[in-house]
């Protein structure tokens, strides 16, 4: 896969933050080489955080996020620092500009203790170098620290209007991207052997987003074929045809999750079975804590608030699985008359109380860290999340099949 082919939730997500009139954007604008933010005198130009996928040298595909002031004021003024701190759950990697001519703010400490509390990697960059005179004997604490590396002491000086400092700065986040890289994972292709074959259901009904694929099928059919895997596709009601035409057994049937109850009876007990959305759950991280919240199904009571989440924002069809289908399963299952609350996109509750379960989707469009970020508010609150994968298969009695390919050790 191409480096400019890279989805945006798998890019290293780059974010810079500081005060209002620190030159954030004006930094933004001067890394990246393009007119990203718009940049004003005025404080609190950028209102809302700006978001940019693109390629970044010596770093490669990025996302960078330019944010709102953290100290604007009023009322939106708050909405906007709230939107920036939100930034803070799918941060891989932030920037704290600074501004040279006034040194660390109060906010701009806690910031960083911020960045410190959720293991961030953090680089902190003094702006405005064309206008201060660097003394060498700076105060300690007005250096600018390069946290989460072994460069504690490191000083970095820029200009946004000069220029002076911006190689560093992008050489200095080329560090950081290495130093803190990933282990690569993958959502499919470590389950099977070479030439393994695989089938893919996809069904297609008044649901199905029109004339295209949704991203998870979209990302195992590529990992599929950049591993050389050879894979058949067809609709949950072709699946007992198209298993019967094949000369060889496939490895693994992986299906949309809406589809498991038919699928699973179709599919014959010695061919393995999962979902994309369990795939996602594993792929993200979590997927442990998720199995677990599945239990809470079971022992939902009248009256609990079950609280529905997803990464994206889409039209709502008639048949949408977050607000109807899914819904309809959990008060099948449970028998009870349960309250529920919807959010989607960005938008996740900073207060959990009050909620009794969480079932997410698979996150197909929320980074690693974001996902992350998400389930870790759950047990931190001791709010059960499931994933939309598990919670189906857990209510149609086949869990501990749909993860015998996946984590075939999860329910021991």
């Amino acid at each position: 896969m191409g480096l400019n082919e890279v989805i945006s939730a798998d890019r290293v997500h780059i974010a810079f933050f500081g005060m209002r009139n620190a030159g954030k954007s004006s930094v933004v604008n001067a890394v990246t080489g393009q007119d990203l933010s718009v940049v004003s005198d005025i404080k609190g130009t950028t209102t809302d955080p700006v978001k940019k996928s693109m390629e970044l040298l010596p770093i490669g595909p990025v996302v960078i996020i330019d944010t709102p002031g953290l100290d604007d004021e009023g009322a939106l003024g708050e909405l906007r620092v709230k939107k920036a701190r939100e930034v803070l759950n799918q941060t891989d990697i932030a920037v704290l500009i600074v501004d040279g001519t006034k040194g660390l703010s109060e906010e701009d400490r806690e910031l960083v203790k911020l960045f410190e509390e959720r293991e961030i990697p953090h680089l902190t960059v003094y702006n405005k170098s064309d206008l201060t005179e660097v003394s060498t004997d700076r105060k300690q604490e007005d250096k600018a620290p390069v946290t989460g590396s072994e460069e504690a002491e490191k000083t970095l000086r820029i200009s946004a209007l000069t220029g002076e400092g911006i190689y560093e700065l992008k050489e200095a986040l080329g560090d950081f991207a290495r130093k803190n890289k990933k282990e690569e994972k993958y959502i499919v292709k470590d389950l099977l052997k070479e030439g393994d074959l695989v089938v893919l259901v996809i069904p297609v009904d008044e649901s199905a987003p029109k004339g295209r694929l949704i991203l998870p099928q979209q990302q195992v059919m590529r990992e599929l074929l950049d591993y050389h895997h050879s894979f058949v596709t067809c609709q949950d009601t072709e699946l007992k045809d198209t298993l019967a035409k094949l000369k060889e057994k496939p490895a693994l049937v992986i299906t949309d999750s809406q589809a498991f109850e038919k699928v699973s009876k179709d599919t014959p007990e010695d061919i393995l079975l999962t979902s994309f959305s369990i795939l996602m759950a594993r792929y993200k991280g979590g997927l442990k804590i998720q199995i677990q919240g599945a239990k809470k199904l079971s022992s939902l009571q009248d009256g609990d608030t079950v609280l529905i989440s997803e990464g994206c924002t889409h039209h709502r069809q008639c048949k949408d699985i977050g607000t109807v289908k899914m819904p309809g399963w959990i008060e099948g299952y449970t028998g009870k008359k349960l309250n529920y609350r919807f959010t989607s996109g960005g938008e996740f509750p900073d207060d959990l109380s009050g909620i009794s379960l969480i079932v997410h989707c698979g996150g197909c469009m929320l980074n690693e860290a974001q996902m992350k970020s998400r389930v870790q508010s759950a047990v931190k609150a001791g709010v059960p999340i499931v994933n939309y994968g598990v919670a189906i298969a857990c209510m149609h009695g086949i869990l501990s099949r749909s993860l015998e390919a996946v984590a075939p050790n999860v329910l021991q």
